[in-house]
């Protein structure tokens, strides 16, 4: 298996990973903030939503534009700005995963030359297309790992109130 063909799969499955360190999360849990600076689950999913939005937007102008800029962006404004912490989690966990089917389809529907395109990021300087999809293929990875944490460390506040 090619290592495009790898993380495409990998890219796929990441809103099942996300949906699996959700399960069984509700009330309070969902915005239990674990330390100042932290972000709580229902922040993690709008992020994801909101992110994947973005990566559409960057796969898309990486392989139809010549050497397009690619615009940095402050997730933690974003989530003030845009009121993650009131949004609907549901409505983000569909959001990304609609999203990311769409951004699959496209990935997958593309000759493999066209991952060599590139362009420059305003934060992170020339990337290619198989950069984005390295990337995007480890974000919810990553966040899903991130959520796994939060949860646990709600599991141990909640312990430490009722004892």
């Amino acid at each position: 298996m090619s290592e495009i063909s790898e993380l495409l799969e990998r890219f796929r499955r990441g809103p099942e990973l996300v949906a699996m360190a959700m399960t069984g999360a509700a009330g309070a849990e969902l915005d239990f903030i674990p330390a100042p600076g932290k972000w709580s689950l229902r922040q993690i999913l709008c992020h994801l939503a909101d992110s994947e939005l973005e990566a559409g937007v960057r796969f898309r102008r990486l392989i139809a534009e010549d050497n397009p800029t690619l615009v940095g962006y402050s997730q933690d404004a974003w989530a003030e700005k845009l009121d993650y912490a009131r949004r609907k989690t549901t409505q983000a966990l569909e959001t990304f995963r609609h999203l990311r089917g769409v951004n699959h389809d496209l990935l997958l529907g593309i000759p493999e030359e066209a991952y060599a395109r590139q362009g420059t990021h305003t934060e992170r300087g020339t990337v290619s297309l198989l950069d984005m999809l390295r990337i995007y293929t480890r974000h919810p990875e990553k966040h899903a790992e991130q959520m796994r944490a939060v949860r646990q460390e709600y599991k141990k506040f909640r312990e430490q109130t009722r004892g």
